[in-house]
């Protein structure tokens, strides 16, 4: 009885908490279910004022009209390969230095990590001047290489696997250097698969911010069949009318693959992040 008692007493004082993370739930959620509504409406049902919720009359000529009007399918497997070619670089380059920083020492190491961090202080927009100039003197504009190589390394990235590789054994990579493993050996065949929690993290947010690049995209490739997806969705507004089912609808059909990447991997997505800042 008494046990029932605590238990009822400590679910009453845990309404308040659940009421506000039911609260902004909805709040999360109201955004994609308004745009999924909003595909299968009509031009003047969506402008209407007050606005409806449910369509009256569900329209599916908006997606064929995504089809119609930008190259869908060029730009989804250029956005695919602009996506796939970073997240595998990220993962190789931001886990090699994360392990210099973590596990070998050498001269500079100190100020020369500390400078990557201050990378994290600057705007990513205050770049896009200078890689925009280097792109052009490389002839890359317009390009796939253009999309690719600017993200190809991050700052952030090196910083989440640093963390991670610190809180790592040192007796097994000790173990492996006696057994005659040169530091490469030891990161390759020893950290690296320890790391595996920490790299589907990085993978995941790399994966989520590539597909979802839309300045870089913009400034770097103007044609049409260059484009990702971000970039040619945002040529479907119009500078006095925009047809916001059509829209509407072509980010869903964009969305959709991140959803389900994030679906799958979430568990590991929160797994790596946790793992990540057990050791400073």
């Amino acid at each position: 009885m008494a046990e029932t008692t605590r238990r009822t007493g400590r679910e009453g004082r845990r309404w308040p908490a659940h009421l506000l993370l039911t609260v902004g739930a909805v709040v999360t959620v109201f955004p994609l279910l308004w745009e999924v509504l909003t595909s299968f409406k009509s031009f003047g049902e969506s402008t209407r004022v007050p606005p409806t919720i449910l369509p009256r009359y569900w329209d599916w000529s908006n997606y064929a009209t995504v089809f119609s009007s930008i190259p869908f399918a060029h730009e989804f497997v250029n956005t695919l390969l602009m996506t796939l070619l970073r997240t595998a670089a990220q993962l190789l380059l931001c886990s090699m230095a994360a392990y210099a920083f973590a596990r070998i020492r050498f001269p500079g190491r100190g100020p020369i990590f500390l400078a990557f961090l201050a990378v994290l202080m600057v705007p990513g927009e205050l770049f896009l001047l200078p890689q925009y100039q280097i792109m052009q003197d490389l002839g890359w504009l317009n390009s796939l290489q253009a999309l690719v190589v600017p993200g190809m390394f991050s700052a952030f990235g090196t910083f989440l696997l640093r963390q991670f590789f610190m809180g790592l054994p040192v007796e097994l990579e000790e173990a492996a250097r006696l057994d005659g493993a040169n530091p490469f050996t030891v990161y390759w065949r020893v950290a690296l698969p320890l790391a595996r929690p920490g790299l589907l993290a990085l993978g995941i947010l790399t994966f989520l911010w590539s597909w979802n690049d839309l300045m870089w995209p913009l400034v770097v490739n103007t044609d049409p069949a260059q484009m990702p997806l971000s970039a040619g969705l945002a040529s479907l507004q119009g500078s006095h009318l925009t047809d916001y089912p059509v829209l509407m609808a072509g980010s869903l059909l964009a969305t959709l693959p991140v959803i389900v990447v994030f679906v799958a991997m979430q568990r590991h997505f929160i797994q790596g992040i946790a793992f990540s800042g057990m050791k400073g």
